[in-house]
Protein backbone atom coordinates (compact mmCIF):
# COMPACT_ATOMS: atom_id res chain seq x y z
CA UNK A 1 0.00 0.00 0.00
CA UNK A 2 0.83 3.61 -0.52
CA UNK A 3 1.33 3.64 3.45
CA UNK A 4 4.30 1.56 3.26
CA UNK A 5 5.68 2.96 0.61
CA UNK A 6 5.85 6.43 2.23
CA UNK A 7 6.98 5.28 5.56
CA UNK A 8 10.46 4.59 3.83
CA UNK A 9 10.45 8.10 2.17
CA UNK A 10 9.52 10.04 5.47
CA UNK A 11 12.28 7.92 7.36
CA UNK A 12 14.91 8.92 5.15
CA UNK A 13 17.76 10.42 7.62
CA UNK A 14 19.16 13.56 6.75
CA UNK A 15 22.33 12.40 5.50
CA UNK A 16 20.66 9.95 2.72
CA UNK A 17 18.41 12.79 1.54
CA UNK A 18 20.10 13.87 -1.61
CA UNK A 19 19.52 17.53 -3.57
CA UNK A 20 19.61 16.59 -6.76
CA UNK A 21 18.60 13.33 -8.97
CA UNK A 22 21.99 12.53 -10.31
CA UNK A 23 23.08 12.22 -6.65
CA UNK A 24 20.44 10.73 -5.64
CA UNK A 25 20.69 8.53 -8.61
CA UNK A 26 24.19 7.78 -7.68
CA UNK A 27 23.92 6.54 -4.07
CA UNK A 28 21.77 4.38 -4.61
CA UNK A 29 23.07 3.05 -7.93
CA UNK A 30 25.35 0.32 -6.12
CA UNK A 31 26.49 -1.51 -9.60
CA UNK A 32 27.72 1.90 -10.70
CA UNK A 33 26.01 1.38 -14.28
CA UNK A 34 24.01 4.89 -14.26
CA UNK A 35 20.73 3.72 -13.78
CA UNK A 36 18.44 2.19 -10.52
CA UNK A 37 17.21 -1.48 -10.84
CA UNK A 38 14.36 -2.61 -8.95
CA UNK A 39 16.57 -4.62 -6.38
CA UNK A 40 18.46 -1.56 -6.04
CA UNK A 41 15.49 1.08 -5.32
CA UNK A 42 14.11 -1.51 -2.88
CA UNK A 43 17.56 -2.04 -1.37
CA UNK A 44 17.94 2.04 -1.10
CA UNK A 45 14.49 2.25 -0.20
CA UNK A 46 13.57 -0.71 2.36
CA UNK A 47 16.54 0.49 4.75
CA UNK A 48 14.31 2.65 6.48
CA UNK A 49 11.89 -0.90 7.54
CA UNK A 50 14.96 -2.21 9.14
CA UNK A 51 15.42 0.44 11.17
CA UNK A 52 11.99 0.68 12.58
CA UNK A 53 11.55 -3.01 12.74
CA UNK A 54 13.43 -2.76 16.31
CA UNK A 55 12.34 -6.58 17.10
CA UNK A 56 13.67 -7.65 13.51
CA UNK A 57 10.66 -10.35 12.96
CA UNK A 58 10.20 -8.73 9.64
CA UNK A 59 6.42 -7.01 10.82
CA UNK A 60 6.49 -3.49 11.72
CA UNK A 61 3.98 -3.46 14.26
CA UNK A 62 1.89 -0.53 16.00
CA UNK A 63 4.58 0.65 18.25
CA UNK A 64 7.10 0.79 15.61
CA UNK A 65 5.10 2.11 12.79
CA UNK A 66 5.50 6.66 12.87
CA UNK A 67 3.16 8.00 14.83
CA UNK A 68 3.76 4.58 17.26
CA UNK A 69 0.25 2.59 15.98
CA UNK A 70 -1.61 1.41 12.62
CA UNK A 71 -1.90 -1.64 11.12
CA UNK A 72 0.87 -4.11 10.78
CA UNK A 73 3.59 -3.87 7.74
CA UNK A 74 5.24 -7.08 6.67
CA UNK A 75 8.48 -6.75 5.30
CA UNK A 76 6.60 -8.53 2.04
CA UNK A 77 4.21 -5.79 1.88
CA UNK A 78 6.27 -3.09 2.09
CA UNK A 79 8.74 -4.65 -1.08
CA UNK A 80 5.42 -5.08 -3.19
CA UNK A 81 4.55 -1.15 -2.23
CA UNK A 82 8.27 0.15 -3.27
CA UNK A 83 7.55 -2.40 -6.40
CA UNK A 84 4.68 -0.71 -7.10
CA UNK A 85 5.86 2.97 -6.84
CA UNK A 86 8.82 2.10 -8.75
CA UNK A 87 7.26 1.17 -11.97
CA UNK A 88 5.08 4.24 -11.33
CA UNK A 89 7.92 5.80 -11.68
CA UNK A 90 9.73 3.37 -14.88
CA UNK A 91 8.29 6.50 -17.56
CA UNK A 92 9.55 4.49 -20.32
CA UNK A 93 9.10 0.79 -18.74
CA UNK A 94 12.58 -0.53 -19.25
CA UNK A 95 12.89 -1.53 -15.68
CA UNK A 96 15.42 0.87 -14.51
CA UNK A 97 15.14 4.27 -13.32
CA UNK A 98 17.45 7.16 -14.51
CA UNK A 99 18.04 10.36 -12.82
CA UNK A 100 15.31 12.03 -14.74
CA UNK A 101 12.48 9.38 -13.85
CA UNK A 102 13.87 9.34 -9.68
CA UNK A 103 13.40 13.20 -10.34
CA UNK A 104 9.69 12.88 -11.93
CA UNK A 105 6.72 12.42 -9.81
CA UNK A 106 5.10 8.89 -9.78
CA UNK A 107 2.58 8.49 -12.55
CA UNK A 108 -0.87 7.81 -11.01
Amino acid sequence: MLAAACLACASLPLAAQVGDSAGYLARMDADGDGRVSLAEYQQWMGYAFDRMDADGDGVLRGDELPGGRGAPVTRERHQAALAAGFARQDRNGDGQLDARELAAPPAH
